[in-house]
């Protein structure tokens, strides 16, 4: 993916999408634990720390949306999985959701992993967040299979994980 400054819609300012480094673990867990709030109706706790983040590192990429201060808006982690790319924790800043940088960092890591090569896009939802599904319809992505919720996790109550997926070619 080449670094770059995108346009979102609606009258936001441009926003500079690169890929994330070490020193961004601290703002990337802030980031992602305050998006993923809106999930406490199911599941107490943080959504990541550090050593997760720093974990992610090893095996994929965070790419990060910046506005003209530097200031983290948005960020999504990028895996390559053989033919298939991955894409998760998909989190914008709430007070900056709603003006398209979901969007551009969806359209940033289905480039990272064409461009690898990869034929198809996965990601995995909770099937809890019904408003997800349609999102992400709306970008190309059907659901594609299930899978259980994480061992680790304790949910309030039950669920799972939906697939969904998009052909890149």
């Amino acid at each position: 993916m080449s670094e770059g400054t995108a346009k979102i819609p609606q009258g936001e300012p441009a926003f500079r999408v690169r890929r994330a480094e070490l020193s961004d673990v601290d703002a990337l867990v802030k980031l992602v634990n305050e998006a993923f709030r809106v999930e406490r109706f199911f599941i107490d706790g943080d959504r990541t720390d550090a050593e997760h983040i720093v974990q992610r590192f090893q095996s994929g990429r965070f790419l990060v949306a910046e506005d003209a201060s530097a200031r983290m808006a948005a960020s999504v982690y990028v895996e390559l999985r053989g033919e298939h790319g991955y894409f998760g924790l998909l989190a914008v800043d709430p007070a900056r959701q709603r003006a398209g940088l979901g969007r551009l960092l969806v359209a940033a890591a289905e480039e990272v992993c064409r461009d690898a090569g990869c034929h198809t896009m996965d990601l995995q939802i909770v099937n809890l967040r019904t408003e997800l599904p349609p999102y992400y319809r709306r970008l190309g992505y059907a659901e594609s299979g299930q899978m259980p919720f994480a061992a680790e996790a304790t949910p309030k109550v039950p669920c799972h994980f939906v697939r969904m997926s998009k052909p890149l070619r």
